[in-house]
């Protein structure tokens, strides 16, 4: 009996040293792996689809679903990130070529700034065009050592980027062909009643999948809405401003504020203050109901979840996680709530026999 247990204990130790060193070696490409599994939840619905239309012909379903993402997400992504940097050099060449000096532009905003701003920046240095210059070349200065330096890392991270594309997509295959076996496996493994399994996997992936499709549509929508804005406004680059804020649409709530109110300030400062006002009244009214609406409808109504509960838990995820935390802060968020609720369900159904 002793050496049974002396056995039981020493496998234990040994299976869990196994465990973390087999997660310390994919810990390189945990993002890969998420978006991967993500994905695969998301499409795999269109898979069972295709297999029953291809007679149970698993691995040609997930090639042609594969290929079906890469159209639908990866090749637009490609395209917009291009459409950006043609943008981003547009803009560049055209501040050149009308010799806009920024510093000076700067100055004459501040001159329409009210006065208790204009002290502000006088106690900080930053009131006349020589101080302006003076800390914007100090900023470029810091920026072209930084990248200077890290030449040799901007290398190897895009080699990282592309290695964990390929790895995902790789992955993203045999998930959608291999995965239901995948789940029966961890099912068996699990030290969990069935009920509890169930509920765990069911939230899981009904949290992923919502929190990926309603972030996307809704980043997509206020990215859309906040370029019209932007273009009927005259700024130019309305697809970089739309682009930037379809990214920071991913914090609910505030996220798309953080571009249009510096452009709405800087639209008073300069002395547009129609332009302004109904820049404002158009960002608060449409692109905030749009967020207001379609967030609680595509997100808050899988996920279960209250408004506050999805912002915080974004908020932490970005921190913790960055990119991946807008789904993984929400995801931990329901799996959290939803062992409570086990926990008490089974403590009720305890006493309930009990008595």
């Amino acid at each position: 009996m002793t050496t049974l247990k002396s056995n039981n204990f020493f496998f234990i130790i040994l299976l869990l040293l196994v465990s973390l060193a087999f997660f310390s070696l994919i810990q390189p490409y945990y993002s890969a792996i998420i978006w991967a599994v993500i994905l695969a939840l998301i499409f795999y619905p269109l898979r069972m689809r295709l297999s029953a239309l291809l007679g149970g012909r698993n691995g040609v379903a997930s090639l042609i679903t594969v290929l079906l993402i890469c159209v639908i997400v990866f090749i637009p992504l490609m395209m917009v990130l291009s459409s950006i940097a043609v943008e981003v050099n547009s803009l560049y060449q055209r501040l050149q070529n009308n010799g806009t000096d920024l510093p000076q532009l700067l100055s004459n905003g501040i001159a329409h700034l009210p006065e208790w701003a204009k002290n502000s920046l006088r106690e900080n240095d930053f009131d006349s065009v020589a101080s302006i210059r003076e800390k914007l070349s100090g900023v470029a200065l810091s920026v072209g050592r930084y990248l200077a330096g890290s030449a040799v890392l901007i290398g190897k991270g895009t080699l990282g980027i592309t290695v964990g594309f390929c790895l995902m997509v790789y992955l993203l295959f045999f998930l959608l062909k291999d995965g239901a076996e995948l789940v029966r496996k961890i099912y068996a493994v699990v030290p969990l009643s069935a009920t509890i399994k169930r509920r765990l996997f069911l939230k899981f992936a009904g949290v992923a999948r919502a929190t990926v499709k309603g972030t996307l549509v809704v980043a997509i929508v206020q990215g859309a809405l906040g370029g019209i804005g932007f273009w009927f406004a005259g700024f130019n680059g309305s697809l970089l401003w739309a682009t930037l804020m379809a990214f920071l649409s991913l914090i609910p709530a505030v996220g798309t504020a953080i571009v249009w109110i510096p452009a709405v300030i800087f639209l008073y400062s300069t002395g547009e203050l129609v332009t302004a006002t109904v820049l404002t009244l158009y960002f608060v009214i449409v692109v905030g109901l749009a967020d207001n609406i379609l967030r609680p409808l595509l997100v808050g109504k899988d996920t279960r979840m209250p408004d506050y509960l999805i912002l915080l838990t974004t908020l932490g995820g970005l921190q913790f996680f960055g990119i991946n935390g807008f789904v993984l802060g929400p995801m931990i968020a329901a799996l959290f709530i939803t062992s409570w609720n086990l926990l008490a369900q089974s403590r009720a159904n305890t006493e309930k026999q009990a008595q």
